[in-house]
């Protein structure tokens, strides 16, 4: 099993920033992308994800704010939030996917509140 531990979030004036982080504990060798989703109301995206290889990608509208970053000797993965705008209002969750026992597998965390003031 892998479990999932996001923090970081809070409210933050527009043009602030923050960081997520999220801890991985479990099987953690299992796993081959993590990424950050946001979803507000009628709505989950994809915010950011990267690769057990260090690729990543992001939605086009957090590129270039937004940075998602990876340490695995901690088992951690990071997203620095910079320039927030009031849209970027969203309970974020941590995922993680991977192979366990020939079986694709997905993980979510317990999200962490962004709040954006105008």
């Amino acid at each position: 099993q892998v479990r999932l531990v996001e923090s970081g979030g809070g409210l933050v004036q527009a043009g602030g920033s923050l960081r997520l982080s999220c801890a991985a504990s479990g099987s953690i060798s299992s796993i081959n992308t993590m990424g950050w989703y946001r979803q507000a109301p009628g709505r989950r995206e994809l915010v950011a994800s990267i690769t057990s290889g260090g690729k990543t990608n992001s939605a086009d509208s957090v590129k270039g704010r937004f940075i998602i970053s990876r340490d695995s000797a901690k088992n951690m993965v990071y997203m620095q939030m910079n320039s927030l705008k009031p849209e970027d209002t969203a309970l974020y969750y941590c995922n993680a996917k991977g192979i366990m026992g020939g079986m694709l597998y997905e993980r979510w965390g317990q999200g962490t509140q962004v709040t954006v003031s105008s």
